[in-house]
């Protein structure tokens, strides 16, 4: 029979990539809940993996804040604080104002028509009241833009700080609203105008404003 040759490539990863992506999903969701023990030897096996790569993986899950290792006593889920999102916002806001600043001059009509494109899935989640895939179109929407930024440094630490976000939004049932529908809308014209100050402007004021209502709520 005939091989495709254009064909999506499987990406390998390594075992210890598996284990520490698959360990961050379930605290993140909260399969792995707040403050519970961890022990390599079943995670190994729920992961159908040897005890190194997990071991490893949740050393790198506690350098980002994920898990508390105690040597020679217990691994535990670190807990989940509402009062966080105030404190990872602000940096995700600067960072991304970088990304829109930088992604601007390389922009096209493809990148726009993207934009607009997952806005407006963004926009229907929203009125659906499905507020987890809102939260994850609000992501996708936010990456287009770092993507385009080209500065692996900024897309690397903003996936970091993402990851918590994430756990905070899913622990906390917090809501995303149609304020973060229009300022994309507003953002997307910048990228029209090729508007970089405006841009960064509303950048800034998209992420501050959700610690703005967060703080009534």
């Amino acid at each position: 029979m005939p091989i495709p040759v254009n064909h999506a490539k499987p990406i390998r990863i390594t075992a210890k990539e598996s284990a520490f992506e698959q360990l961050q999903q379930w605290i993140i969701d909260g399969t792995l809940q707040p403050e519970e023990k961890l022990v390599d030897t079943e995670l190994a096996q729920a992961l159908n993996l040897s005890r190194t790569p997990v071991r490893e993986a949740l050393q790198l899950l506690e350098v980002q804040g994920f898990v508390e290792m105690f040597p020679g006593k217990a691994t535990h889920v670190t807990k989940v604080d509402k009062e966080d999102i105030k404190i990872l916002l602000p940096p995700l806001a600067a960072l991304q104002s970088l990304a829109v600043e930088l992604a601007i001059p390389n922009s096209d009509d493809e990148l726009i028509e993207l934009l607009e494109h997952t806005n407006q899935r963004f926009a229907e989640a929203v009125e659906e009241k499905d507020n987890f895939s809102a939260l994850k179109i609000d992501e996708e929407f936010h990456q287009h833009i770092v993507t385009a930024s080209q500065n692996p440094y900024v897309d690397n630490i903003l996936n970091r700080l993402q990851a918590h976000v994430r756990r905070l939004f899913f622990h906390h049932s917090l809501i995303l609203t149609q304020s973060s529908v229009d300022e994309h809308i507003e953002i997307i014209q910048t990228f029209k105008d090729k508007d970089i100050e405006k841009a960064t402007k509303l950048m800034k004021s998209n992420w501050i404003r959700t610690v703005e209502e967060l703080s009534v709520n």
